[in-house]
């Protein structure tokens, strides 16, 4: 007998989806991840949760009509990670013609049967305060609608849910060995120990691993159909005073997006390219900052450069190879291939996907696992993220609720507490009713407090965990505040800073 139904392979956001999803149908779970959650491909995307516009001149109608229904499918189900946001398309009638855009807007606004979310409106950018930071163009601009996410806590809730239903969540630990039969027995490393478990089905959600992993560790034959597309950002000081974002057509077919960022930046992105390597520790190179610093500057007044850039990040897509000859035109859709041997253990490899379809991807993984695995009917369509049971609009309600209840905090502090932590922001801040209560401040608003919830509730293990992936507060500390919160997570922990 197997210790666990099902055992999944990576921590991004494919994983811990399907852990959530399979936790609440009652099966037992375990999921896996070498580094932290979201430490790959999950925690570097362009921060939206949108149908894809772009996407339609592709005829990926099923993709964008799936992605537009889970937007707010997504803004419902957690509303303190999710928010609205208006983008502008500034007129390039040498690029596409206006009639062009207003089509494809008008089948944005109907194709995923929108019900929260303003339809689109023309604005003259000449006369209209979105204008402002952009150079002149002739030519009708439109507004449409839709959501920022914060990626790398999404990961990180979906797996708190998933450990609340009573899935095993490890982090910092590799999947090294696994022998096939009619169960899968694993090997497992941990800071160099081995352990061992065994599962009815496997689940590849290894994204830009897989092949890797197919190849080293499962010893397969067939070979993996894997295109690696490597996706880079910039974020630079704000170029704008408001709160919608940008999208900017390029020469070269895409488009390149200019969205608000923590407040103070605005984060710029993303690239197409083919990739091939070790997709751990990947980075933009110049070439790529250089592009997205010439998209930029095509569109706004203020010019800037690579001095300019204060933080850069890449992510490698593993997207499943369709034969497109250019990384951009490969298809953004998620496979889903079952290898199920006549009496030996089932695997399940992930293709693809994007974090706005992540929920269904996951659902439809266990209606493929189905006749393998008894389990529960599918919930999550109708269900909130830790932190989310409020509605879509309620997120200022919250701030002012959490300020009456905590008076010490700024504005700014409680706001982003709620949006990191929504209706959980009282568990976070615990019985303190002074600043003072919260324990040291190591920079910007992060306090003692706050760093132990993420050590003890969300996996948090070292200060890029929390700096960076439970929040974006490493854009506002100096080497010498993260090397005071990286000694203190080390000495709580007896583990060495990172």
């Amino acid at each position: 007998m197997a210790d666990f139904d099902l055992a999944i392979v990576g921590g991004g956001i494919n994983g811990t989806g399907i852990a959530r999803d399979a936790a609440g149908r009652g099966l037992k779970v375990l999921l896996v991840e070498q580094g932290d959650l979201a430490s790959g491909t999950s925690s570097a995307s362009t921060k939206l949760i949108h149908g894809g516009l772009r996407y339609l001149e592709h005829g990926w109608f099923r993709l964008v009509r799936e992605a537009l229904i889970e937007r707010e499918v997504m803004l419902r189900m957690a509303p303190h990670l999710i928010s609205p946001l208006r983008c502008v398309l500034p007129p390039a009638p040498h690029l596409r013609a206006p009639w062009l855009l207003r089509l494809g807007l008008f089948i944005y606004d109907h194709l995923g049967g929108r019900k929260i979310l303003p339809p689109t409106r023309t604005i003259d950018l000449a006369d209209d305060p979105l204008g402002a930071p952009l150079k002149r163009r002739d030519g009708p601009a439109y507004e449409y609608s839709d959501c920022w996410a914060d990626d790398s806590r999404l990961v990180a809730l979906n797996a708190l849910d998933a450990a609340e239903r009573g899935a095993v969540i490890r982090t910092r630990t590799r999947c090294i060995g696994a022998q096939r039969s009619d169960v899968w027995r694993l090997v497992l490393e941990v800071h160099g120990r081995r352990d061992a478990a065994s599962a009815r089905v496997l689940v590849n959600a290894t994204g830009p691993w897989l092949k890797l992993f197919d190849e080293t560790v499962l010893r397969r034959q067939a070979p993996a159909r894997v295109r690696l597309v490597k996706g880079s950002h910039i974020v630079v000081r704000r170029l704008f005073d408001h709160d919608h974002g940008y999208i900017f057509q390029t020469g070269d077919g895409r488009v390149v997006f200019a969205l608000p960022f923590a407040d103070d930046f605005t984060l710029i992105g993303t690239t197409d390219r083919n990739f091939v390597g070790d997709p751990t520790g990947v980075a933009p190179d110049a070439e790529e900052i250089g592009y997205l610093c010439a998209a930029a500057n095509g569109y706004f007044r203020a010019q800037i450069g690579r001095p300019d850039v204060v933080w850069s990040f890449a992510g490698v897509r593993s997207l499943y190879d369709d034969g497109s000859r250019k990384a951009q035109d490969t298809t953004r859709d998620y496979v889903l291939d079952l290898d199920e041997p006549g009496g030996e253990a089932p695997v399940l490899d992930i293709y693809g996907g994007k974090i706005t379809t992540y929920r269904r991807l996951a659902e439809q993984a266990l209606e493929r696992l189905a006749h393998v695995l008894p389990m529960g009917p599918a919930w999550t369509a109708d269900s909130h993220l830790p932190g989310g049971e409020f509605p879509p609009d309620g997120l200022t309600a919250l701030i002012a609720t959490t300020r009456r209840s905590r008076p010490f905090l700024s504005q700014e502090h409680a706001l982003r507490l709620v949006r990191a932590y929504g209706t959980r922001v009282e568990r976070m801040l615990g019985p303190a009713r002074r600043m003072e209560e919260l324990g040291p401040c190591f920079g910007a608003d992060l306090t003692a407090a706050e760093v132990r919830y993420l050590m003890d509730r969300e996996w948090a293990q070292t200060a890029d965990d929390v700096l960076w992936r439970r929040t974006k507060l490493g854009l506002r500390f100096s080497p010498a505040q993260r090397e005071q919160l990286a000694r203190f997570m080390s000495d709580r922990t007896g583990n060495p800073t990172d």
